[in-house]
């Protein structure tokens, strides 16, 4: 991480200075406020981190529960979702409090005693390559705290707002300033039918499957249901399961289970399966309750015991598969004459089976996709048709996960059965296809102004565009430090122009050049005043050479900008491959052309470029952002 750019500032580098403007905003209810959000979830607090890094945005959280999450809810936290953690600034930390999932094992019925299990086979949980990331398993509370410590420690000191819930939502299509209404309900015993109204210019409704935000857009949620009741419990328990440290599959003739370790090396979560539910029956009818839980897990576990001393939390719910038809209030017929003011995400616009891990993870990737979209917006960077693209892209990425969790689900649901190709349990077949898509590296958003063609993909093939940004090791020219190339790019509004090096460097100095100085480089059309040369595209390069091959004092200017008050140099724009990991190899970089390979803000890849394809870099940047000079 970079501070002390602008002057020395003792203390906590992750504790920005208060914005001083805030003092003067008062700390009571606004009346008027840039973006609400509805909901303190996984998605709301993600997308209220990145809002409250902006002081100028003026945002406000609310939530019908009186505080914080402490307990219970989702665990699993996927290869994507850690890379994005990343560019918050907290996945070290969730790699240090949470549980590694290192292999998975899958249990069926013994041949020799049928009311039995055993263990049938067991593989590595995520494929070598994929990430440098772990996946890993944590209390979705602390998740919450990460994200609610990012909004006090901002320059806004962000706080949610509890007791207080939306139920309704208006749109006035006249208004330019604030055009949304939304009516509050406070939930506390006290205040039970006290309303408050407040406008907005955006509300983004993270209010779970019973959305009030959805309703009064006209969304529905469709799907259907499975009409099978499971239950899920966290427990401390005494048992001689040899695979209780260990994920595991189990299909035995008393139903199934999923068994997952949790962090803290003792806590267990279960997934069990109970009652099939007839076609008009909801879960609740049937009464079910903790000990049902437990004697169908000891009943599964045969013939090993499962001794509950504990029961930290538990809930019973319906399998079901929901999607709702946008995830904003424009409809199709409309997106050529209005922007959306209003959005959905989370569970607010598709619902799922929690069986396949995919549920906290896809929405923070919701919310990750719509912020810097909405920042770039109300900072006047971007033209407000950018918040169109949500809904196409994140829309497609939930029926993704819905249709794969519909077969996942059956998988885990069924009856065991051995591949017929294969000597394993076919469930461990279909979990070792899926490995990709539960590690949530299988997004691929479609062309689009957003997503460029794929005229240059040849040039760096292991970068695919539309898909994240795959991260690799390097060295950093200035100081020689080893690194994840990927680790430079952090939430906010700033894409990412990483500048691939041919064997010849004159191609590099010539775009350089042209980024520094020429009118029509994105840099110098879409740089607001006072902003430093790299405050919204970062150009950074890599060199085929080592580290030591190189002087960091002959680099472009670009590559080493002078910035802040003091002009003071970066010297973190430049990196080297390493011969035992060369990132050239790794994402089959052409050696003898190079490329431009640009990063949206959420890590997506934008566009793979020649070089020398200046005309197409600016086209790019034209069709979404604002001309500081013309615009």
């Amino acid at each position: 991480m970079q501070y002390h750019l602008d002057g020395f500032l003792p203390g906590d580098p992750d504790v920005f200075p208060a914005d001083p403007d805030r003092s003067r905003k008062g700390s009571g209810l606004s009346d008027k406020v840039d973006v609400l959000i509805a909901g303190c979830g996984p998605a709301g607090l993600c997308l209220a981190a990145q809002l409250a890094r902006f002081p100028e945005i003026s945002t406000m959280i609310v939530e019908p529960k009186s505080g914080p999450m402490e307990k219970g809810q989702a665990d699993g936290i996927n290869l994507r979702s850690m890379e994005m953690f990343q560019a918050f600034g907290f996945a070290e930390k969730i790699k240090r409090e949470s549980l590694w999932i290192n292999e998975t094992t899958f249990w069926t019925p013994s041949q020799k005693t049928p009311s039995h299990i055993s263990r049938a086979g067991r593989v590595e949980d995520v494929a070598d390559g994929l990430s440098e990331m772990p996946h890993v398993l944590i209390n979705q509370a602390r998740i919450h705290d990460m994200f609610l410590d990012l909004m006090r420690n901002s320059p806004s000191r962000l706080e949610p707002n509890y007791q207080l819930q939306v139920v309704d939502v208006a749109v006035d299509p006249d208004a330019s300033d604030h055009p949304v209404s939304v009516t509050l309900e406070h939930t506390a015993p006290e205040k039970r039918g006290q309303f408050e109204t407040i406008r907005a210019n955006y509300v983004v409704g993270c209010d779970g499957a019973r959305s009030n935000v959805r309703r009064a857009i006209g969304g529905k949620l469709h799907g259907d249901s499975a009409h099978q009741a499971w239950g899920v419990i966290d427990v401390l328990a005494v048992t001689d399961f040899p695979d209780i440290r260990m994920k595991s599959i189990i299909q035995s003739g008393a139903g199934n289970m999923l068994v997952l370790p949790r962090e803290g090396g003792y806590l267990v979560r279960l997934y069990v399966e109970l009652d099939k539910l007839d076609e008009a029956e909801r879960v609740a009818d049937r009464g079910l309750g903790v000990d049902d839980i437990i004697n169908s897990a000891q009943a599964i576990l045969r013939p090993h015991s499962f001794d509950v001393k504990e029961v930290v939390w538990w809930s019973i719910y319906e399998v079901g598969h929901r999607l709702t038809d946008r995830f904003d209030d424009v409809p199709e017929q409309e997106r050529g004459v209005r922007t959306p003011r209003v959005f959905t995400a989370g569970d607010a616009c598709h619902t799922h089976s929690p069986k396949a891990g995919q549920g906290m993870n896809v929405s923070m990737g919701d919310t990750f996709n719509l912020g810097w979209k909405l920042i770039s917006v109300l900072t006047g960077r971007a033209k407000a048709s950018l918040l169109h693209s949500y809904s196409v892209e994140r829309r497609g990425a939930a029926k993704a996960l819905i249709d794969y969790d519909h077969a996942w689900s059956r998988t885990v649901g069924a009856a065991s059965e051995s591949s017929a190709e294969e000597d394993m349990p076919l469930v461990q077949k279909k979990f070792i296809e899926g490995g990709r898509f539960t590690a949530g590296l299988t997004v691929k958003y479609p062309p689009s102004d957003l997503v460029a063609a794929h005229h240059a993909q040849d040039l760096a093939t292991g970068f695919e565009i539309g898909t994240r940004f795959h991260s690799a090791p390097v060295v950093r020219l200035a100081d020689a430090k080893p690194m994840e190339l990927g680790h430079v790019v952090e939430a906010g509004v700033r894409w990412t122009l990483f500048v691939f090096a041919p064997k010849d460097d004159a191609p590099l100095r010539a775009l350089c050049d042209h980024l520094n100085a020429d009118a029509s480089s994105p840099l110098k059309m879409f740089r607001q005043e006072g902003d430093d040369t790299d405050r919204l595209i970062d150009v950074r390069a890599v060199y085929q050479q080592g580290f030591r091959a190189l002087e960091h004092v002959q680099m472009h200017p670009l590559l080493r900008p002078a910035k802040g008050v003091y002009g003071l140099t970066d010297y973190e724009k430049v990196f080297c491959a390493t011969p035992e990991s060369d990132i050239f190899d790794l994402r089959q970089i052409n050696r003898e052309e190079g490329c431009i390979v640009l990063v949206r803000p959420d890590q997506y890849i934008a566009s793979v470029l020649p070089l020398g394809d200046r005309t197409r870099l600016t086209e790019y940047f034209t069709r979404i952002m604002l001309n500081s000079v013309s615009d």
